[in-house]
């Protein structure tokens, strides 16, 4: 299996899905395993999509550090990947936890980064989370069955009944989107991801940021606080989508993404 070669820590893991120019993806979660993405709502038909997992998530390698899985120092496997694959300049495509990593990267990096895509983020700098807006899009669900128990849900097993949030519609094809072995098992990694503040300033890159607007999981502030935070943003708010856009509304995000990442100039 393809490991990247990481002086000094954890290798790791990355695939190819599809055929065209390369986009390189990284996951959310945070350290969800990468496959969850599948291909993105077939946006593989056009791009390659060169999928990292995140370090001790997925099939990466687990460090015996955990400061290592930091979203500041997890840019660094971004890196590594663009000099791996021998590409001067990239095109970054990241979900929820993972955008604060391609952030990182991006303004760390600026000369690297061609085109920055950001998908239902967490924010620029944190969990950028806006608790009345979240109220307000969970409350437009109490009519729904599932509702109470996901609600109420806490403890260990609030992840699985509070999945229903992610979406615009409750579907069966949904439910089977929830995979328990994709979610990081590893209690301290949430924490540890989100340690450190971010480095300060705007990327310069073009941004494309996709929220969905049934996103019962960390609702759109996030989007907001980032569109606001780049100045070179555009921001869609996709009206039938959750936390997983691709899925939902497969044929508007790949018309989105596809016509951001086409577009000439910068």
């Amino acid at each position: 299996m393809p490991y990247l070669s990481v002086s000094g820590g954890p290798r790791p893991h990355y695939d190819q899905v599809g055929d065209g120019p390369p986009l390189i993806v990284l996951p959310g979660g945070p350290g969800m395993d990468v496959r969850y993405l599948g291909d993105l709502g077939g946006l593989s038909a056009t791009r390659r999509l060169i999928r990292l997992d995140a370090r001790g998530g997925g099939r990466s390698e687990v460090p015996a550090d955990p400061a290592a899985v930091s979203f500041r120092a997890q840019a660094e496997d971004v890196e590594a990947l663009r000099r791996h694959l021998g590409l001067a300049t990239i095109d970054l495509l990241a979900h929820s936890a993972g955008t604060l990593t391609a952030q990182e990267y991006a303004v760390t990096r600026p000369a690297r980064v061609r085109r920055l895509i950001l998908v239902t983020p967490i924010g620029r700098a944190g969990r950028d989370i806006d608790p009345d807006e979240l109220a307000e899009i969970r409350g437009r669900r109490s009519g729904e069955p599932w509702y109470p128990a996901a609600a109420a849900a806490r403890g260990p097993f609030a992840q699985a009944l509070t999945a229903a949030f992610h979406w615009h519609r409750w579907t069966p094809e949904h439910r089977r989107e929830y995979v328990p072995a994709h979610v990081n098992p590893h209690p301290w990694y949430r924490e540890a991801f989100y340690a450190g503040p971010a480095t300060p300033g705007p990327v310069r890159a073009p941004v494309l940021v996709l929220a969905g607007a049934s996103d019962g999981m960390i609702g759109t502030a996030g989007a907001r606080a980032v569109a606001a935070a780049h100045p070179d943003t555009r921001l869609t708010v996709m009206t039938e989508s959750g936390h997983r856009p691709w899925t939902e509304q497969p044929a508007l995000f790949r018309e989105l993404v596809g016509g951001f990442l086409d577009a000439t100039g910068p």
